[in-house]
């Protein structure tokens, strides 16, 4: 198992961009509270999230330029889409961001699926 998921490690370090490292994995934004929130991508292009508050949210998601961008449709569809973005290079550190509230957030992608904790 701990073999399965160091793989799964390297091969998101080694992906040809931040968007393909997580695609399988989990991206968690960790908030200045400590609490976190989680985003799933798909290949698809649609997303699924729990914010920082457990609340469940969905969409599709779109690179323009360096950015990645999220159009939230579930509970309540966003009038304009979320733009972040997009670090250099992944690796097994965290990067810096800002989240849609404004606030400083650290970001990592982490290997397969974290299931949010209550």
């Amino acid at each position: 198992m701990l073999h399965m998921a160091l793989s799964a490690l390297a091969a998101a370090s080694l992906a040809a961009t931040p968007v393909d490292a997580a695609f399988g994995n989990t991206v968690i934004s960790t908030y200045p509270d400590g609490r976190t929130a989680l985003l799933w991508l798909q290949h698809d292009g649609t997303y699924s999230a729990q914010g920082r508050r457990r609340t469940a949210s969905s969409g599709r998601w779109s690179v323009k330029g360096e950015k990645l961008c999220l159009k939230q449709s579930r509970p309540i569809a966003a009038p304009m889409a979320f733009c972040t973005p997009l670090p250099a290079s992944i690796g097994a550190s965290a990067w810096s961001a800002k989240a849609v509230t404004g606030e400083s957030v650290s970001v990592r992608i982490a290997v397969g699926k974290v299931m949010p904790k209550r």
